[in-house]
């Protein structure tokens, strides 16, 4: 069976707008280690992660606490991280046209990813964490950016709505004094 792919549009204004991008799913072997080596970075950065999620391996860690996972990533070494997000980029090509395929698959004509400089394929800050956050999702099933979109939303939603705890109904009849 082959690896999964998804093909990424970048819609967002700036330089990079209508750019496309080929995620391409790493062999199991080297997502497993890749994976585990995320855990041991995270770990060290004090992340909490729950037994039963490493008793499902070391993908279903990362694809069971997204949250706790993006929260961790901040306290991570750049030392650690830094392979990591590398390597994550190793699963991303450049698609020039993506109405040319590869003759006999539905897959388009790719090249490895320009990463020099200001000749780069990409040149937005913006579209490095969009590609990041859709290589996650290809491998794990959850999107970073949806994850946080959601939380955004839900926050939103909670600061606006009544609260939903019952509060007594005011009294019509004045206080009295006991005595």
């Amino acid at each position: 069976m082959a690896r999964k792919t998804k093909l990424v549009t970048i819609a967002a204004e700036g330089r990079d707008k209508g750019k496309c991008f080929l995620i391409r799913e790493m062999p199991a072997m080297q997502s497993e280690k890749w994976a585990i080596r995320a855990i041991l970075a995270l770990g060290r950065a004090d992340a909490e992660v729950e037994d039963a999620a490493v008793q499902g391996g070391a993908m279903a860690v990362l694809a069971s606490l997204p949250m706790t996972v993006l929260m961790s990533l901040r306290r991570m070494n750049f030392e650690d991280a830094e392979p990591l997000l590398d390597e994550m980029m190793s699963c991303v090509a450049f698609v020039p046209d993506a109405a040319k395929t590869v003759p006999g698959t539905d897959q388009p004509f790719t090249r490895p990813l320009n990463t020099a400089g200001d000749d780069g394929d990409i040149e937005e800050v913006a579209t490095l964490l969009t590609l990041r956050s859709e290589v996650i999702e290809v491998h794990v099933g959850f999107s970073p950016a949806a994850a946080l979109s959601s939380l955004g939303s839900a926050a939103q939603r909670s600061a606006s709505s009544p609260s939903p705890t019952p509060t007594s109904p005011e009294s019509s009849e004045p206080l009295s004094d006991a005595a």
